[in-house]
């Protein structure tokens, strides 16, 4: 299982190039960083990957996950699962309810809340399982949001800067926790970030810029 870049490249409604010839192959459990500048084109990245690309920007080369190329496949077909900045929970819907929306629909009726319930018990976050989102801490919100991407069974994930909100002491936890999880999950990993402290120790990186191979 692998996600791959092939020449992959990047340009702006004018014709500027965000980056080009980018090649990169991220495989299996295991979690490549790519750092770069404000406005080097690190979302935008994901966003290609992940098919919302916006539509003042074009995109050239190959996406493939596990050989199948991506390019044209929607996006909420592509399973790939993506982590932001902000934890996106559906204010409206309390914490069951949100680990709940991602199981696939073959899971019916009771069979939902007790998966989301048994979800939350991996996590140690059972007994919020009624509150809602802005009843409980960023940091808490954050656990949901990754657990509820992963309920999804994405056969690759994306992470856009996941830790730039939180604090310090909730960031550091935080990042040993969602590394772990991905390990168990043993699927492709690739994270954005500018800052270095978000790199896992002894984790691959490529650094700006990225016109080069990774294998």
């Amino acid at each position: 299982m692998s996600l791959c870049l092939t020449n992959l490249a990047i340009r702006n409604s004018v014709g500027d190039v965000l980056f080009s010839n980018l090649n990169l192959n991220v495989e299996a459990g295991e979690l490549v960083t790519l750092m770069g500048p404000s406005g080097c084109g690190k979302s935008t990245l994901l966003d290609v990957i992940a098919g919302h690309l916006a539509d003042e920007f074009t995109a050239n080369g190959e996406v493939s996950l596990n050989n199948e190329k991506l390019n044209n496949v929607s996006p909420h077909l592509r399973e790939v699962g993506i982590l932001f900045q902000e934890d996106l929970l559906f204010p409206h819907l309390n914490v069951w309810q949100n680990l709940a929306f991602a199981l696939p629909n073959c899971v019916k009726g009771s069979e939902r809340y007790t998966q989301a319930i048994h979800a939350l018990e991996q996590i140690d976050l059972a007994a919020l399982a009624d509150s809602y989102p802005d009843q409980i801490s960023g940091g808490q919100r954050a656990r949901i949001a990754l657990t509820r991407m992963l309920l999804a069974k994405p056969k690759a994930v994306l992470l856009d800067e996941p830790f730039s909100k939180l604090d310090q002491d909730s960031r550091k936890q935080f990042r040993t926790w969602v590394f772990g999880q991905l390990k168990q999950a043993n699927i492709p990993a690739l994270m954005v970030t500018h800052d270095i402290s978000d790199v896992p120790e002894n984790g691959k990186v490529l650094s700006w810029p990225w016109e080069s191979t990774h294998a």
